[in-house]
Formats: structure tokens, sequence, C-alpha cells
């Protein structure tokens, strides 16, 4: 018995399996999928994948197990499945702050427990995932990480850093998105059409990032190549910072920080 299960399998789930079947990692037929409404995952049985409204029966005949509900039922699906995990099972979160003590505690079973926390890129295969839980046996946390190669890249984390790697991580997509829909506003508003302002602010955001992650080099390295004296790039970032650009950015980093905490 060597299937994987998603259970709760809303929008992370799907990409979480859909990345798992075009680089053939699991057939379709070794991939169960749970929802309560199986309409909403008709594409994925249309696809050969297992689903099922029973996440017990799915447990029972699976080894790996993710759960991927939302944060205020996770406490409820670990006890309807807790009599049918095993020490076999290897148990993996991506519930956001819901801690690997909290999971053992309801399960009271000494199963292989790991955290998840990876993003929306994973649909595309570009995301990024942070990975904690026990490293005492290297054969299993490899399998975890395979798993999530396939969506992107990994980072091994300790598990006190999930909650600041689900900020950075998973919120920071909404933060970059509405980064870049205000540099599309702004281009409309010098001139572009919508399309064009698209077109333009996607690749130079896809190339910035290319940039440091081949170059291995701090943002501000790239940013003085591009800034010249009483040029109009620096008199654009100094507008922005008089503006509290960098503190807004920071200060809504942590607030989303303390609403996990809470």
């Amino acid at each position: 018995m060597n299937k994987i299960a998603v259970l709760g399998t809303g929008n992370m789930g799907k990409a979480i399996i859909k990345g798992l079947l075009q680089n053939k990692v699991y057939p379709p037929s070794e991939i169960y999928a749970t929802r309560r409404n199986l309409n909403q995952i008709q594409d994925l049985k249309s696809l050969g994948i297992h689903t099922s409204t029973d996440n017990r029966k799915v447990v029972s005949d699976s080894k790996w197990i993710i759960i991927a509900v939302k944060p205020h039922i996770a406490s409820t699906l670990l006890e309807e499945i807790k009599s049918d995990i095993t020490s076999n099972h290897v148990i993996i979160s991506i519930v956001t702050g819901f801690s690997i003590a909290s999971i053992r505690d309801i399960i009271g079973i000494n199963a292989s427990i790991y955290r998840a926390m990876p993003n929306t890129a994973t649909s595309i295969q570009e995301g990024i995932t942070c990975i904690a839980g026990e490293r005492s046996n290297p054969e299993i946390l490899g399998k975890v990480q395979e798993i999530f190669q396939q969506l992107g890249e990994t980072i091994l984390i300790e598990e006190k850093l999930m909650d600041a790697a689900t900020v950075i991580g998973a919120c920071g997509v909404a933060y970059a998105l509405r980064f870049m829909r205000a540099m599309m506003q702004g281009a409309i508003e010098i001139g572009f059409d919508a399309e064009t302002a698209s077109n333009i602010v996607s690749q130079m955001v896809k190339g910035s990032a290319t940039m440091l992650i081949e170059n291995g080099l701090h943002p501000e390295q790239e940013i003085d190549k591009v800034t010249t004296p009483m040029g109009c790039t620096i008199a654009g970032l100094n507008e922005m910072e008089h503006r509290g650009f960098s503190a807004a950015l920071i200060k809504g980093i942590k607030t989303s920080y303390h609403k996990i905490e809470k």
C-alpha cells in the first residue's frame, strides 16, 4: 500500500494532485481525492483519480495522507479518521496554524507527521513549499520532498517558522499580485492600454525574480544597476518610500503573521 490521498481537495489539493500526475510520480489509480461535494472535483475523476466523500475508507486504503482542509475543520477531520490511522501512515498537513503536536494529540498514534506550506503557484509547477517535521527517517522525508518538488521548489525549515513561511510564501503571492496590479494601474495612467500594461508588468516581474535566482544577488544590487544619479528611477523610488511603500509592506506582513498567531 503506497497510495496517496488528499483529504479536502480544494484549489491547493487539486494543484498537488495535478502536479503529481503531470510529472508521473503517481498513476491516477494510486491517487485518492475526497471532498464533501464530489461535483467540485469531477474534473479529477475524469482524469482517473479515485474521488470519494468517505475519508475513513480512503485513509485505510492509502499510506500518504495529505490534510488539505480549512483550519476550522481540521480537528473534526482528524477525529473522524484517527481510528483508521496506523504507525505506517505518513501524515502531511498543509493546514495553516495547526501544529504537529496538535495533530499528534488528536490521532494518538506514532505515525510520521509533517507540515507543508505550498502556495498557489504550485498549479503551474512554480510554487515554493516550506516543509517541517521529523528528520530521523531520511527516506520518508525524501519522499515528502519529492511530492512537493513536482510543484516547484522546496525548503526544509523548523516548525516554529511555519507561520512565517505561510505569510511570506503563501500570502506573499497576494502581496506580489497587488503590487503588480498597482504597477498596471500606473502604466495605464501614463498611456498604456490594459493588455499591454499587463504584459509588460508580468514579464518585468518574472525577469526581475529570475535575475535574483540565477545571479544569487541581493535585490539592492540589481536596483543599483538601474538607478542613475538624478534619474527617473531614483526619483520614483524616493517618492514611493516617502509615501511609505516599504514600511506598509513590512507592516502588512507582520499583521498577517499576528493574525495566524491568534
